[in-house]
Order: structure tokens, then C-alpha cells, then sequence
């Protein structure tokens, strides 16, 4: 009998220890001061974690293990540009899902204008042909967030076939409804999306007219209307809250899983991917991960973290070599996201890490008022490095294999 307690007083110390928040205790245990502040004001900064750890079996298939720290896929915050990455799978898919030959992510793309106030797009100076295309605006929002970039996207996609889409996926915690940091487009300019055309030299391949979206995403969440103030188009305070309720949301969680899916499309139940070729994912494991100081086209003078806040987001010194972040940042309102795959080449480290702060002390939008240098961006960075740390030190059964990554 004794003997009988004893393993199962084992037994349930083992799922105890299985089941043991390690993202909890890493912060529990941080001895840094402003992360305690953080914490300690969960109102105020709204923190939202989330910390998947992989592990790899002999033939290197991954499996994951994540842990959350106040995860609410229904308290709104606004995603900023962390929209971008969804568009931009899709608009792979839908290229794919056309299957047109000769029409591809690289095939020039022209932008028209039906109404006001939408604007048409030939041509592109940034690109080595001067053309624009989905591959080259794909490039330009994961090198530095570019948002006219996701304007057009947001045009080929229309607004009901990019919720639909990833609606059906099961990415269901979302709305993405307008373009961003565009004037003159209220809630029913944002449903029609410019008519765009595929050009191979003289030679048309494809035409989509103007699309109007009747279909709206049904949301209930929390907080969507806030604060005490806002700012104006006109520069004037207006003391009273203001409204998100027409704003873009998309969960953290939801972004976690979107960015897992891509990085680990074997590992993701097949309902729940996006429809991409083998260079497809080639081509976004690039881009992702690619600092603006080595791309030739476009070409930029934008630091290292510029859109990299994890580990690297308090500082504008270089990042090493060795380490690679697959990533999407978001921030506008006093919200700051990132949500990243993190790797480390010479160390074999690799995990997942999605975060959420609100930082708007004075509880006014729109007016650029935001504690980001002073607290947003350091404790994204030492949240990034305090998981780093842990996964340089805990022990793996089996070393990642990473190569097909480089």
C-alpha cells in the first residue's frame, strides 16, 4: 500500500511539474524592475504573453508546448501593422488559388482608381524594374512595415475575401476592414477595393474589377471604445472616448497561430493552412527574417530592430548573425505588438513568442503621446531576452536541425 501512494504521490507530482507555467515563473522570477512595474499594473498595460516551446523528435518533427500570461482573444486592442502578415499569405493563396500561367508573385501589378478616394498605382522606383508587384509589396511590409504596401494587398484581396479566408481557417478573432494611415476613407469607402490588373509585358493576364464587401465580421469585444480624449484629423483634442469599434482587430492569439502555421506548415492541421508552394514559404522565410540593411531592392537605411523588438528593440546596435527573427510588428494608439519565431543558428535555440502592451498614460489617441522608448519597447526587448536566456540553459532531448532555415 505504501508502495502504491508513493507512485502515485510521484505521479501527480510529474503532471504537476508538466503542467507548470513556465512563462509565469520566468516572470515571477525576473528581477527587473520595470517588468516588475509592468506586472504590477496589469490595468494600465494590459500585457498579453504568449510563449511556445519547441521540442524536436529524431527525425527533428517539432512539438509544442505554450504558455500564456493574461491571454483575452475578446479584450480589443488595436493590431497596427501586424495585419500585414496575414494579407500577405493570402495574397500568395489567392495567387496560387487563381493558377494562371504565366501570373505569379513577381508579375507586374497595376493598381486603378474607380472612386474617390481611392489612387491608382504603375509604377514602383523602389523595385529592380521600377514595376510594382505582390512579391515587392510583400517584401516592403516585412523589411519595414510599409503600409502603402498593405494598401494594395488589402485591394487584390478585397475586404470579404480576406476575412472570409481566414475566417474559415479557423482564425476567427478578427476583423481586418480598412486600409491604414490613408485619409478620406470612412466604413463604406473601405468596402470597395480599387480594380487591379496582371500585366505580362503588353499582355493582360488578369483582371479583377472593383469589389464591394457586404460582409462584416461579428465581434464581441471588450473595451472597444476607450479613453478619456482623442485627437482630431485637425489637431484638436476632443475630450471624449474614443471609438474602435470600426478599427481592425485581430487576437494575439490568433496571430501566434497564423505566423506557427507558416513557419510550421507540416505541423499545422491542414484546415488551418494557407495554400502555398514550397517557394512561397522560401520566399517568406526570407523576407521575415531579412533586416533592411541587406536588401538591395528595395533598399533601406532603417536600423536593425527597426521592426524587430524582441531582444533587440531597446537599442539600434546591430543584431548577430546567428540569430534570426521571423516576424510581424504592430504599433499605432499606444498599442505595441510583435509577434515572432525566434533563431538562434549557433546555439540551436528556437521558439515562439507573441506579445501585446498598452502604453497611453494619458489615456488620449491619435495625439503621438506614447510611452514606447520608455517603457514599450525595453520590456518587449527583455521579454524576448528573458525566454532567450531560459532556452539557452534548459535541456532538449534532441538538437533542433534548422538548416533548411538558412
Amino acid at each position: 500500500m505504501k508502495y502504491t501512494l508513493l507512485a502515485l504521490a510521484l505521479l501527480f507530482s510529474t503532471l504537476a511539474f508538466s503542467q507548470e507555467n513556465i512563462l509565469q515563473k520566468l516572470l515571477d522570477n525576473s528581477a527587473d524592475s520595470l517588468l516588475q512595474e509592468v506586472l504590477r499594473r496589469p490595468e494600465q498595460f494590459q500585457l498579453q504573453l504568449i510563449y511556445t516551446r519547441i521540442d524536436r523528435d529524431a527525425e527533428n518533427q517539432p512539438s509544442f508546448t505554450s504558455y500564456h500570461y493574461d491571454v483575452d482573444s475578446n479584450l480589443y486592442f488595436y493590431p497596427a501593422s501586424t495585419v500585414k502578415m496575414p494579407a500577405a499569405f493570402l495574397a500568395l493563396e489567392k495567387l496560387n488559388e487563381l493558377n494562371i500561367l504565366g501570373l505569379d508573385k513577381y508579375t507586374p501589378m497595376q493598381t486603378e482608381a474607380a472612386r474617390s478616394p481611392q489612387t491608382a498605382v504603375t509604377r514602383d522606383t523602389s523595385s529592380e524594374n521600377g514595376l510594382p508587384s505582390i512579391a515587392h509589396y510583400i517584401k516592403k511590409i516585412f523589411l519595414v512595415s510599409d503600409n502603402d504596401a498593405f494598401n494594395r494587398l488589402y485591394e487584390f484581396l478585397g475586404q470579404e475575401y480576406l476575412n472570409r479566408k481566414l475566417y474559415e481557417k479557423g482564425y476567427k478573432n478578427l476583423r481586418i476592414i480598412h486600409r491604414l494611415s490613408v485619409t478620406g476613407f470612412d466604413v463604406e469607402g473601405n468596402r470597395y477595393t480599387n480594380p487591379v490588373s496582371f500585366y505580362k509585358g503588353d499582355t493582360l493576364l488578369y483582371h479583377q474589377g472593383e469589389v464591394y464587401s457586404s460582409y462584416y465580421p461579428g465581434l464581441k469585444l471588450k473595451e472597444q471604445v476607450r479613453g478619456v480624449a482623442y485627437m482630431d484629423g485637425d489637431g484638436t483634442i476632443i475630450p471624449e472616448p474614443f471609438d474602435f469599434r470600426y478599427k481592425n482587430f485581430v487576437s494575439l492569439q490568433d496571430l501566434h497561430d497564423i505566423l506557427k502555421a507558416v513557419m510550421f506548415p507540416d505541423a499545422t492541421p491542414p484546415e488551418r493552412r494557407f495554400n502555398l508552394t514550397a517557394k512561397d514559404y522560401r520566399f517568406l522565410w526570407k523576407y521575415m527574417s531579412l533586416l533592411p540593411r541587406e536588401s538591395d531592392y528595395p533598399r533601406y537605411q532603417e536600423w536593425d530592430s527597426y521592426v524587430k523588438f524582441f531582444l533587440f528593440g531597446d537599442s539600434k546596435d546591430s543584431i548577430p548573425d546567428h540569430i534570426r527573427i521571423f516576424n510581424k510588428v504592430g504599433d499605432a494608439y499606444g498599442f505595441l505588438t510583435d509577434v515572432a519565431y525566434v533563431v538562434d543558428f549557433k546555439n540551436k535555440v528556437e521558439f515562439l513568442l507573441a506579445a501585446n502592451i498598452h502604453v497611453n498614460k494619458n489615456q488620449t489617441y491619435n495625439d503621438g503621446e506614447y510611452e514606447y522608448d520608455e517603457i514599450g519597447f525595453p520590456v518587449l526587448a527583455r521579454l524576448g531576452r528573458m525566454v532567450y536566456e531560459y532556452e539557452l540553459e534548459r535541456e532538449r532531448e534532441y538538437t533542433p536541425h534548422l538548416y533548411y532555415l538558412k
